[in-house]
This record gives structure tokens, sequence and C-alpha cells, in this order.
């Protein structure tokens, strides 16, 4: 059993959903990142989601494409990620899943990154732009070195893509709430619930809900429904807004213990 397949049960024996962050690593710096790692599992993260810099990054919205950039600028490559995920992964105590896109892993190459990724302590990969139908470009390389491979389902997703999602996907499957890309936003998306409640019956894996969820509020919505509640642009909108801060990380934690509370009763 995979660290990731650990987490989703602890939290279903503690009957609730486990809270995901994201942030993009090397935003505003890879030192303030190590720090603010700590802030997310301090707050009560149970699993983290780290986003590797890119230059095109077509599934998110403008907070993300920000940080990305920044993060670029600063000189923050794959090889770094997974040297900051080697540095902190022994002492977070939660799972670690690096969310890319497939062109830095294509470059490096399949097989060479699954090695250096599972020696760095990274327990997933979520390959944003990988459909299931490429996945053997990259979930078998994963498997062989102990990593699991998350795929996204979103409201277009058809019964065959369900499917196939089921066959090739582990740890977890993320579920794409809404249509476009990463975003805070006022409301969860109309009929959300319907579409978890239909996926979880042809899932046998966890489902988590990410895209658009910013407020404890919502937060609490989709842990009614789901496995796993991701919070991604509102973390990273708020690093943006506090960057330079001498106690980012503190004001990082309470504001993801303010998102997680729903979860802890």
């Amino acid at each position: 059993m995979s660290e990731i397949e650990r987490v989703f049960r602890r939290c279903r024996r503690e009957r609730r959903a486990a809270f995901i962050p994201f942030l993009v690593a090397g935003d505003p710096d890879l030192d303030t990142t190590a720090g603010l790692l700590d802030a997310l599992v301090a707050g009560g993260a149970d699993l983290i989601e780290i986003g590797v810099p890119f230059s095109d990054p077509i599934a998110d919205g403008p907070v993300i494409q920000r940080a990305a950039t920044r993060a670029l600028e600063g000189g923050v490559t794959l090889s770094k990620v997974l040297a900051l995920v080697a540095a902190k992964r022994p002492s977070l105590g939660v799972p670690i899943v690096l969310f890319s896109y497939f062109n830095p892993l294509q470059v490096r190459g399949a097989e060479l990154f699954a090695e250096q990724a599972a020696a760095s302590g990274v327990d997933g990969v979520l390959c944003v732009d990988l459909p299931p139908e490429e996945g053997d470009l990259l979930a078998p390389a994963l498997a062989r070195h102990g990593l699991d491979t998350i795929f996204l389902l979103s409201p277009t997703s058809g019964p065959e893509r369900v499917a196939k999602v089921e066959r090739v996907a582990s740890g977890f499957v993320y579920y794409v709430s809404v249509t476009g890309t990463t975003g805070e936003r006022r409301r969860v998306g109309k009929g959300l619930g319907k579409t978890v409640r239909r996926l979880r019956k042809k899932l046998d894996l966890p489902l988590a809900v990410g895209f658009g969820i910013s407020t404890p509020e919502q937060v609490a919505e989709v842990a009614a429904m789901a496995d796993g509640v991701v919070v991604g642009s509102a973390l990273v909108r708020f690093v943006e807004e506090h960057a330079g801060h001498p106690q980012l990380a503190r004001l990082l934690e309470r504001k993801v213990r303010e998102l997680a509370a729903p979860l802890r009763g």
C-alpha cells in the first residue's frame, strides 16, 4: 500500500475528507517554499501537491501562471524541485504529489525521472496534460519505482474516459470541479454533488475534488461529498500577496488551518 493510499484510508477511518493544499515550488523562492511546506503540515495538510513551474501552464489560471513565471525567473528547475522534496520529505511526514506538465518529464525521460523522483521522496505524480490514453508514456515507469500516477477527470469526461482512468490510475483520482482553468470562484459548481456521487460508484480509488475551492465554506461543502479537497489558487494568491512578510510561514499556517477546520470537527 502506498503512502497516499494510507492517508486516504486513515481519513476514511476518521470519517472525513483529506485536505490537500497546493503551492508552486520556488514562489517566491525555494528557501521560502521549504518553510511554507512546514506551514502547510502544521496547518492541517494530509497530503501536499507541489507544482513544478512550467512556461506554458495551460490548465492554470492567472494566479498560478504568475507564480510559475516568478519561479522560472528565479531559476527553478525540475532538478531543484526534486532536491527540495529530498530535503523536506523526511521531516514533513505527509505524502508529496508533484503537479507537472509532461514536457519537463519527457525531456528527462520517464524512467530517469521516475527513478529520481522516487529517490527524492516523491509519492505520486499528477501530469496535468497527459491523458490516460497516453498514460503508458509515464505510468509504467512510475509504478516500477513505487510511485502513484494520478489522473484528472472533469465535467466533460465521458464513460470511456472514466473507465480508462479507473484502469490506469493509482493513489487517487483528481476531479476538476469546473470546466476551464484553475482559479478561485464564488461558489461550488452546480451539480457537483450529483456528479461526484456518480463517479465514486464507478471508481475504486479515492476521489479528490479541486479547482475553484477557496473558502472554509466551500471546503466543507466539497468534503461532504468527496474523499479529498484540493485548495490551490487561494493559497498561491495568499503567498503572492504576503511575499516578503517576515512572518509569511506563520500567516500561511493560520490560513491553512482556517481552510482545513471544517474537516477536523
